[in-house]
Order: C-alpha cells, then structure tokens, then sequence
C-alpha cells in the first residue's frame, strides 16, 4: 500500500494548481465553480503521497429533508483513474468524509471519455475506456449505465468538442464558410467585453428562452461568472446595424435603376437580371425596415447573438448563447461562434467544448453543431457511491 494521505485541508493554489494542469481538468472541477454553486454546501478532496497530490475533487453537498444530504462530484474527480489502489484509497475515504456530512449517497460523472468520433459515424468506435467501469466498480461504485438522453443524468454523456485544428476556418465546412460569408455581407461587427454586455447578452438569452420554451439563467448568474472568474470569462456578442444596411442597398437600388435606363430595350436578358437584382434588393430594404420597426426603441445598431465561455486550463466552455430570432437570416451565430472558438484557442486552450447533445445524435441541436466539426465526446456516465440508505435513498432520488 502506498503512503497516500487523504486530506480535506487544501488551499485554492496547491488545489488549482494540480486541477488547472491535470489532463483530466474540467471547469465543473475548478475551485471557482463552488463559488457559482453558492445554493450547494461543499468541501474540496485530496489525496497527497509523499505531500504531492495525486487526486482531487470538489463535492459539492446538496441539503436534504431530515438533516441527510447528498454530495455530488460534477466531472471528477480528477486523477489517473487506471490507477486502482488511488482510486480504492480515494473511494474509501471520500466515503468517510461523505459519512460526516450524513450523505445517503455520493453521485460523480468522471470525465472518462469512451468514444471520439464525428455524429456521422455509425459504428461510433470506442477506445476501451469503457473497462474502466470495472475499476470504479471494484472501488465500491455503482455504474449507472450508458444514458443517450440528455435528461437521463445530471451532465450530458455526449458533447459536442472541438479540438484546435491548425487552421480554424479550413477545418470548417464548406455550408458553414458559405454562411460566415453571409454574416459578413451583413456587416456583423462582433465585440467583447465583460460586465458591460450583461444587459444585452441577457436581453438575448431571454429570447432563446421564449422561443424554445427553456428556462436558462438571469442577469445575476451571468454577473456572477464574470465576476468570479475574471478574465478567463467572456462575452462576445454579433452587432448588426440594418440601417445601415439599407442605406448601402438604397445606393445600389439607385445604380440598378441607372443601369436599366441606360439599357437599350433588345437588351432583354440584362434586362432581365437586372430587374431580378432589383427586386432581391428591393425586398431586403423591405425585410430590414420591418426588423427595425419592430425594434423596441427604433434603435440601430444592435446586438443581435452573443456567447458566455469560460477558459479553465486547456479547455474552454460556451455555457450560454442567445439569438435575436428576427436577424436569422444574418447568420450571426455562426461568424460569433468562429471568433469565440479563435478566441479561446488564442488563449493557450486545445478544446473547445459546445456543451450536450442528445445520444442519437440525429436532434436539431446535434445538427447545428456539427456545422462547425466537432468531434462527438462520449463520456463513461454517472457513478453512484453509496453511503447510507442507499437502496430508499435512490427510489426517492
């Protein structure tokens, strides 16, 4: 048996510093993210040998009725889970500590990744990580099972990843450089910043929440993100100014119709797609100055998507976008997301993670996503350590 040191007495730089740099690293096990789950109790876990850490975890605590609780460890912990004697030491003393805070059970879902592969690919490869149920079985876990639907566990099995390419725009699909061709024709202007943007990043969030019928997060949360994790958080948002742009298509709505004057009459076919230019210009004028009757105050410009991430190591996490429905034909999303995925890989990041998908991998979301070439991340699925009730505490759970 090794000399291992289980430890609950753990400072935020010896914690982050062994987290922030570990391969397994997660933003949801970073010692901030407590912070952010101010509604959750919590302790942050170690094991040290020959005091050097060799595991860690944030677990949160959840209170229950009756002076129980539940603890949870969102994507930990973190550790070389091939190593069977730290996951056993870890395991039964995380039990101990979980004993303490008279938890019925402790839930985790290890970062463990099974399968990589692109949602297009029917066999779905797995890389034998899978085995590895085995070992956290053999520490006294029980394996939830391998869940496709995103409602089915607490974190989503299956993420959309991007991993840096060496070149962010040929990696990308010919539909999508089409479609970012297409923003830029509308002249999006994409800016960052942080506390600054709240207001309308929120205002965006809001109405994705209208349209799909979802209930996201408010202002506050947003703040709090920003705030507790500074400069590693972000907001970019899509500025579009139709206004603008109908000034610009007025002008060449007034060379069109100078061109047909000048144009002799057995000229048809010119004619002809002259008249056809004019009336695509025509009607966009007419779409833009419905989109900006429509806006509250009358006001152009204005931020029409935006995207909330955050940098924890290698690894970046777009945890919350919103669109203005009516500028889908601008194709924001699209030109806010290259220069948010630019941003972070410019930041020393080398994945950038575009959060759940459901497992058939055949949803609507699935398919936005994959105009950008993810990889399809397939994660191991939730753990349960039982500690007391187990068999009643779960039939409530």
């Amino acid at each position: 048996m090794s000399n291992y040191e289980f430890t609950t007495q753990i400072s935020q730089d010896e914690y982050d510093g062994f987290v922030r740099n570990h391969p397994n690293a997660n933003l949801l096990q970073s010692w901030n993210w407590a912070r952010i789950k101010s509604n959750w109790d919590h302790v942050y876990t170690a094991v040290k040998k020959d005091g050097q850490i060799e595991a860690a975890a944030l677990v949160l605590i959840k209170n229950l009725p009756a002076g129980f609780t539940m603890l949870y460890i969102p994507r930990g912990p973190v550790m070389d889970w091939n190593d069977q004697e730290l996951l056993d030491f870890y395991m039964k003393n995380l039990k101990k500590e979980a004993k303490k805070h008279h938890a019925l059970f402790v839930k985790m879902d290890p970062p463990v990744v099974i399968g990589k592969y692109y949602s297009h690919n029917k066999e779905r490869p797995h890389n034998g990580n899978e085995q590895l149920v085995n070992a956290f079985e053999k520490a006294g876990c029980i394996h939830q099972g391998f869940t496709t639907m995103i409602e089915e566990s607490i974190q989503a099995r299956f993420q959309s990843i991007i991993d840096k390419p060496e070149d962010l725009m040929a990696s990308l699909p010919k539909k999508t450089k089409k479609l970012i061709k297409e923003a830029e024709k509308r002249d999006l202007e994409i800016i960052s910043g942080r506390e600054e943007l709240v207001d309308e990043f929120t205002h965006l969030v809001e109405m994705t929440e209208s349209r799909k019928h979802v209930s996201l997060r408010n202002r506050e949360y947003f703040t709090k993100l920003l705030n507790t994790y500074k400069e590693d958080a972000i907001i970019m948002l899509a500025i579009a100014d139709p206004q603008k742009i109908i000034n610009k298509n007025e002008k060449k709505l007034a060379d069109l119709d100078a061109q047909l004057a000048a144009l002799p009459e057995n000229h048809k076919k010119k004619r002809f797609i002259l008249e056809e230019q004019k009336a695509g210009v025509v009607k966009d004028i007419s779409n833009l100055q419905e989109i900006i009757d429509s806006l509250e105050d009358g006001t152009s410009p204005v931020a029409v998507a935006g995207v909330l991430t955050i940098v924890y190591g290698e690894n970046a996490e777009m945890l919350y976008a919103g669109m203005d429905e009516r500028f889908r034909r601008f194709m924001p999303q699209y030109k806010t997301y290259i220069e948010n995925f630019q941003w972070a890989f410019d930041h020393g990041c080398t994945e950038f993670s575009m959060g759940g998908v459901e497992g058939t991998l055949d949803d609507g979301l699935t398919h936005f996503k994959d105009n950008f070439a993810p990889y399809i991340y397939e994660y191991i699925g939730e753990f349960d350590l039982p500690v007391l009730f187990y068999k009643p505490a779960k039939m409530l759970y």
